[in-house]
């Protein structure tokens, strides 16, 4: 290893190279192109600085002033780019390396100009590095290096097209490496087209993966995911904790959520600006911040300090990204936690994805209130302030406390004092109690409300408003159906009194909605839903009276079971055409769902062949000959006519006329 190395990895501490560090470094790699899966968290970012210094340097210990880049570092998102120069850029220090960076959403006006002014290692991401060999504004004449990291990840995001056009614009002589998690078949085949004797090395290892991570599965109820996780931050007061979501806007509505109970938050994801996502990490790395939200591809490699507890608020769709997020900590031998939230509809999943990952997770509930307040007290207790001697400048105050008041008060201040400090805890759902089964509901009375299906009516609008205008719980109301002009509510006998008080003697709801009490049980509905909904004619009496209004009332005959006539249903039946047949509408008369199939039409239709599926008709024979059909639904005239009738078919000339046939409609 090179002194200037040496001394940069004992100014920061390092002891010991990682298993990777050292496969790398190993003196029948040097020069050779190389393949490295290794799990995340393992030091690959300087295990790849380490493999190219001796390419760059040669012989000596430090640079010669930069001219053409020497190295490219090739990375899939802006954050690990720049995570990446900050680590290339201390290891290199007294090598007098010049480490730029070349990524999107910067300035491309100051990348250019310092890649003019020159450099020996350019970090950049796949997308902005393309266009700057197009531009002309890097000269990749002079590369010694390619390095490739998280290529899984750069194939996965769509960059396979702008890696193969980099590497075939990179010199042919060079060192190629490509780190990678894991080696599916499309790194192989990228590999293969673009390494000269490749040295696979792997250091994955299926059965210590994450030997430093707590996986725990934390099962909660369908509706407490987003208090489990409060209580999950609170219970491990980790000094940076991240939160992966599925999507934007689940990192949003998180990031607003924690932001309302009192935690430093911040939110990383795909819609937000180069400059909003490095402040994010930035108030992370400095402590401003102690929670950030993120989507996968946002904090695809980053590396945050401290960063101790990883929450999966909804869980990934594979076991690599599983991996890829709870890698976030437990690294360089730190310990870290690893939390699943998972509700009773994800519990198989979760399963799935421990086993295809290999993991072990210790399956639990979420933290209580209880748990929660219990982890605070001995936190509290355990704090060095009782152990600090009282400062010069403090004896007077402690003396004028002391004597002010007694020790149970200044006990109780501190505790006030700590807990303002601190998010109360929520208060969770005991998922281990079975739910009870809902008691009789007993002797009721049903009502009659104006208004159903033709104005929306919803049980859900619908109770709420008869609990507040009634003066009455929830438990008081039994069935709701929703009828075509009415809705019928089944409410609890022992609560009519009391309610029929509260909305007074008018019996009027909101809007206006008349309430009726009916004397007998309505016999409800349970028709076809579309005869319902029509709305164009009289829907008769209502359901309750339909026994008194005859038998027409349900579009039966008296004596007789026939059904309703669906001849006059609102919604029409369009006929499917039979292969080969025409289809002519009059003009103006085309049905609504085929005028609608028209308005969707984004592409030409391509022409029919002379010759249907259907069987040949007698006049198919001179089809191509008379050149294109009319359009559909226009007549071809007398032509189309004289030939019906020379096929024997009606309709033709010389066939007999129907009454009213030949009227211009």
């Amino acid at each position: 290893m090179k002194k200037t190395l040496a001394e940069a990895l004992d100014a920061r501490g390092y002891t010991s190279l990682t298993a990777v560090q050292e496969a790398v470094t190993a003196p029948e790699t040097i020069g050779q192109d190389l393949l490295v899966s290794a799990q995340t968290g393992s030091g690959k970012t300087l295990g790849f600085g380490l493999a190219i210094a001796p390419g760059l340097l040669g012989e000596g210990d430090v640079f010669a002033p930069a001219d053409s880049p020497l190295a490219l570092v090739i990375a899939p998102t802006r954050e690990l780019a720049m995570q990446v120069k900050r680590e290339l850029g201390w290891l290199f220090e007294n090598t007098r390396a010049i480490v730029t960076s070349t990524v999107g959403g910067m300035d491309m006006r100051d990348e250019r100009r310092a890649l003019a002014r020159g450099s020996h290692i350019v970090v950049a991401t796949p997308g902005r590095l393309r266009d700057h060999i197009m531009r002309g504004s890097i000269d990749l004449s002079g590369l010694r290096a390619v390095v490739l990291d998280e290529a899984d990840e750069m194939l996965d995001l769509g960059f396979r097209e702008d890696l193969e056009f980099i590497l075939e614009n990179a010199p042919e002589e060079r060192q190629t490496l490509l780190f990678s998690a894991t080696v599916p078949p499309a790194i192989a085949k990228l590999a293969k087209s673009y390494q000269k004797d490749a040295l696979r090395i792997a250091t994955t290892s299926g059965a210590s993966q994450h030997a430093d991570i707590d996986y725990r599965a934390l099962k909660v109820s369908a509706r407490d995911g987003e208090n489990a996780i409060i209580n999950v931050l609170r219970y491990y007061e980790a000094p940076n904790a991240i939160v992966f979501c599925n999507t934007r806007a689940m990192v949003n509505r998180l990031t607003t959520r924690l932001s309302n109970r009192g935690f430093s938050v911040v939110a990383l994801s795909g819609e937000l600006s180069q400059t909003e996502r490095t402040h994010a990490l930035q108030s992370m790395r400095d402590g401003r911040a102690r929670v950030c939200v993120a989507t996968d591809v946002a904090a695809r490699g980053i590396d945050l300090p401290n960063l101790d507890l990883v929450i999966h608020a909804e869980l990934p769709s594979n076991q690599e990204t599983l991996l890829h997020r709870s890698g976030r900590t437990g690294r360089a031998g730190r310990k870290g936690v690893s939390a699943l939230i998972v509700p009773p509809a994800a519990q198989k999943k979760a399963q799935r994805l421990l086993g295809w990952a290999k993991l072990t997770a210790e399956w639990d509930e979420a933290p209580s209130a209880e748990a929660v307040s219990a982890q605070d007290e001995e936190r509290m207790l355990a704090s060095p302030d009782w152990q600090a001697p009282v400062a010069d400048s403090d004896l007077d105050m402690v003396k004028t406390l002391t004597q002010a008041f007694t020790a149970e008060q200044i006990a109780a201040a501190y505790l006030r004092l700590y807990r303002e400090r601190h998010s109360a805890p929520e208060e969770l759902s005991d998922i281990s109690e079975a739910p009870k089964p809902r008691a009789p509901f007993g002797p009721s009375v049903w009502f009659s409300l104006e208004g159903g299906r033709a104005v929306d009516a919803e049980p859900r609008r619908l109770l709420p408003m008869l609990c507040k205008r009634g003066n009455i719980s929830r438990e008081d109301v039994g069935a709701i159906r929703i009828q075509p002009k009415e809705s019928l509510i089944e409410m609890r006998e022992s609560a009519v009194q009391g309610f029929l008080a509260a909305i007074g003697s008018e019996m009027v709801l909101e809007g206006g909605a008349a309430l009726t009490r009916l004397a007998t049980p309505p016999k409800l509905d349970r028709g076809p839903r579309h005869d319902s909904l029509r709305h164009d004619k009289p829907s008769g009496p209502p359901a309750h009276k339909r026994h008194e209004a005859g038998p027409q009332a349900k579009g039966k005959t008296p004596g007789t079971t026939q059904p309703v006539d669906w001849n006059d249903d609102p919604k029409p039946r369009v006929k499917k055409p039979k292969p080969g047949a025409k289809l002519a509408h009059r003009k103006g008369s085309k049905p609504a769902a085929a005028q609608q199939q028209e308005a969707v039409v984004v592409e030409p239709v391509k022409p029919r062949k002379p010759s249907g599926s259907g069987p040949k008709r007698a006049d198919d024979k001179g089809d191509r000959a008379r050149g294109p059909k009319p359009p559909v639904g226009k007549s071809s005239s007398k032509k189309n006519r004289a030939r019906q009738a020379a096929a024997g078919k009606p309709g033709g000339m010389g066939a007999p006329k129907r009454k009213g046939g030949n009227k211009k409609r």
